[in-house]
């Protein structure tokens, strides 16, 4: 089963639902993916009797190679001074994003060639937002709610409210917009994984 799962540019949902879900093997935009080296791992899965692997694919995890042309890209848009060099980078770069938008079809098409495994894919996209809450779902909505609702009241605006540790705290929109919270690769969550032998693609 290759599950596609939210994640443009962050591999949080997916590594979360992985570790959360039992996935054999867990692909996020952070770390480019081998191909070989995770149909490498539902061999072995298979030869020690599994009949069965789950692969969660955020829908930005990239192989290596693309990783590289998308890097590439980026940089070339960086350096590029004048406004022609920018828009054509641009383009670039937007080209490579359509060509990217199946990739997790491609993936499982190029699993089932090297492991000789039929692949079935599955896309939650926003099915994944429509959950029943958990009842900590719900304790954080209720605590969160609770200090926006107190800020608006002080007429504290201009500030988002974020969970930290027991408490909710207001955060400056303007250390927060427009930035990117991207999974470290030595994040706790990726050594559990790692330790539990599940497949990261690297």
């Amino acid at each position: 089963i290759v599950a596609e799962i939210m994640g443009h540019r962050a591999g949080w949902l997916t590594l979360g639902a992985g570790l959360a879900g039992g996935a054999d093997v867990v692909l996020i935009p952070e770390i480019p993916y081998d191909v070989e080296k995770i149909a490498e791992a539902i061999g072995q899965r298979s030869k020690r009797g599994s009949n069965f692997s789950i692969v969660a694919v955020a829908e930005g995890a990239m192989s290596r190679d693309d990783a590289r042309v998308f890097d590439s890209a980026e940089k070339k848009l960086e350096r590029a001074k004048s406004l022609n060099d920018k828009i054509e980078a641009k383009h670039a770069i937007a080209a490579l994003e359509v060509r990217h938008q199946d990739n997790t079809l491609r993936l499982a098409h190029q699993l089932e060639g090297l492991t000789h495994l039929e692949s079935r894919v599955t896309i939650l996209g926003h099915v994944q937002r429509g959950g029943t809450p958990s009842a900590a779902d719900r304790i954080l909505a209720t605590r969160l709610g609770t200090a926006c609702a107190d800020l608006i009241a002080r007429e504290q605006f201009g500030v988002m409210v974020a969970a930290h540790g027991e408490s909710a705290e207001p955060v400056p929109l303007d250390q927060v917009a427009g930035k990117r919270k991207s999974v470290p690769r030595d994040h706790p969550w990726v050594d559990a994984a790692r330790r539990l032998g599940t497949c990261l693609g690297d």
